[in-house]
């Protein structure tokens, strides 16, 4: 399995940037996709979800942070997610990770990844 993370770059502050994923290996349109993304000095985190239930009824999650600015979204016939980011901000520089098969153990438990992409550095300037 691979994932294969692109989109990544120098944005102003303000600006919009999409990341895309594409998974080869297996497919995954019955599992949630999401992206996670790490700052220098801090530990990963979740940042967006997408689950696909059938014709065209998704679900998604995110973290308070990106909620209004973020958009995730999947094309399951290219095995691809994609995280639309909006209004970017200082604070979303972040190497960014997509992963495959997003779960959680508990409601209350953090999402966490079975397969992982590599990162793609994403930097926003003030």
């Amino acid at each position: 399995v691979q994932l294969q993370a692109s989109g990544g770059g120098l944005v102003q502050a303000g600006g919009s940037l999409e990341l895309s994923c594409a998974a080869s290996g297996r497919t995954f349109s019955s599992n949630a996709m999401g992206w996670f993304r790490q700052a220098p000095g801090k530990e990963r985190e979740f940042v967006a979800r997408i689950s696909w239930s059938g014709g065209s009824t998704y679900y998604t999650d995110y973290t308070d942070s990106v909620k209004g600015r973020f958009t995730i979204s999947r094309d399951n016939a290219k095995n691809t997610v994609y995280l639309q980011m909006n209004s970017l901000k200082p604070e979303d520089t972040a190497v960014y990770y997509c992963a495959a098969d997003v779960t959680r153990a508990h409601y209350w438990s953090a999402w966490i990844g079975k397969y992982w992409g590599q990162g793609t550095q994403v930097t926003v300037s003030s």
